[in-house]
């Protein structure tokens, strides 16, 4: 669902009619953190959740604008602009450069540029086919990796334009009752219908040096959601989309094609598993796990090396449409969600910090398998930021400063959206 957010969020000019109203700097009336907002300008983007923002030393931030590319100075809370392009999209940061990657595509062609983020130059890495999706790029920074259809299909038919509040496009559908489905279910069958059109696609990767192109995987399944280890320049995640009860998520392959895995099997009817993401060591892999759907709340982690798995169990509250984790390792977020959403919490609409919990064994006395049993805990949860006038449309894909101390997110809580920072705090 990421391809489609941000391809929603991007499309389409600007807003013109949402305002934000309110002040840059204030302190939560609710949970008592401070709140800086970065950015309000026209076109504002901060990337989504499991991309790369930072430069390899966590010193700048990228995040788009309608005018180009800007970075926030994580020292001194400033903005500037590093590239004046209109309509481009920016991709992501590099892991071990200071660079920024953007795509523009013109024609039939998709031109990847590479943008250095202290100079502003500009130098071209490699041109795909229209239509080409580039997710991820590997720890090195030698290879690029995307996904393209044979065709284009699209989810919500005679939608144009955006919401000017939410920046995304709205999703209708009837149920089998011929009543109209809320905007989450409506969301769900648009989904599906792509999921059953069974178009053809392919994962590639493009050689950065070189260019070339080298094909990894080919299938009718829905294709999408890449992301390269953050540490090991051949392992690539990816995902089968669709409704995630329906579907099998979430995969690693090699960028050869080799040991192609499913990550998590379902052991009953309506369990998903999604919105996976990388730890920043490239050591585990953390996604949503509901057993089943809209009932029972975990995040859930899979060690590459060994497939040993941590679930720490979350109150239906404090569901979070993305999850995301901290630097060292030592501390979770979540953005929250509201009640039309899986988990329809009544009283969802936070931000939260996550401070996990291991269950230990009672009196020391455990189980002759339990080294190969699911490892459980459970969080505890404080609250970042009161979302209550947030409408979640607009996802906000908190992420942690490199440094751990504040936790970046979108949000319209103040009419249009915008880019803020919550100070986290740790020891309130």
């Amino acid at each position: 669902m990421r391809s489609i957010a941000l391809a929603l969020a991007l499309i389409a000019a600007p807003a013109a009619t949402a305002q934000v109203s309110g002040p840059a700097d204030w302190t939560d009336a609710k949970t008592g953190h401070r709140i800086h907002r970065i950015s309000d300008a026209p076109g504002n983007y901060a990337l989504y959740f499991n991309y790369n923002a930072y430069t390899p030393q966590g010193d700048l931030m990228i995040f788009q604008t309608g005018a180009g590319i800007s970075v926030l100075d994580l020292k001194t809370w400033k903005t500037r602009a590093i590239l004046a392009r209109p309509g481009i999209h920016l991709l992501f940061a590099g892991h071990k450069t200071r660079t920024a990657y953007f795509a523009e595509t013109r024609g039939e062609v998709t031109t990847i540029w590479a943008c250095a983020i202290d100079t502003g130059a500009v130098r071209r890495v490699a041109e795909v086919p229209r239509g080409s999706q580039i997710d991820t790029i590997n720890a090195d920074e030698t290879l690029l990796a995307g996904q393209i259809a044979s065709r284009q299909m699209e989810l919500q038919p005679g939608t144009k334009g955006r919401d000017a509040k939410t920046d995304q496009a709205a999703y209708a559908a009837l149920g089998p009752d011929g009543k109209p489905l809320p905007y989450a279910e409506a969301k769900e069958v648009r989904l599906n219908d792509r999921l059953e059109a069974r178009i053809p696609m392919e994962i590639f990767t493009v050689d950065i040096a070189t260019s070339a192109r080298r094909s990894v995987i080919r299938s009718t399944d829905w294709l999408n959601h890449l992301q390269f280890s953050p540490t090991d320049p051949t392992l690539l995640m990816y995902c089968h989309e669709g409704p995630w009860h329906k579907v099998d998520r979430i995969w690693t392959v090699r960028t050869d094609g080799s040991q192609n895995r499913k990550i998590h099997t379902r052991t009953m009817n309506m369990e998903i598993a999604g919105h996976e993401f990388w730890s920043p060591d490239g050591k585990t892999i953390w996604y949503d796990l509901q057993t089943p759907r809209g009932e029972d709340f975990w995040l859930a982690g899979y060690d590459v090396a060994d497939g040993r798995r941590r679930w720490y169990h979350l109150d239906r509250n404090e569901w979070s449409v993305h999850y995301n984790v901290s630097e060292d390792g030592r501390l979770f977020s979540g953005d929250g969600g509201d009640n039309e959403m899986v988990a329809h919490a009544p009283d969802g609409k936070y931000l939260y910090l996550f401070h996990p919990r291991a269950i230990p064994d009672v009196a020391g006395i455990h189980a002759a398998d339990a080294a190969n049993l699911i490892q459980p805990g459970t969080f505890q949860a404080d609250k970042l930021v009161d979302m209550s006038r947030q409408d979640y449309k607009l996802e906000p894909n908190g992420r942690f400063s490199p440094d751990g101390k504040w936790l970046i997110f979108r949000a319209n809580i103040q009419g249009a959206p915008a880019i803020y920072a919550v100070e986290i705090n740790t020891n309130s």
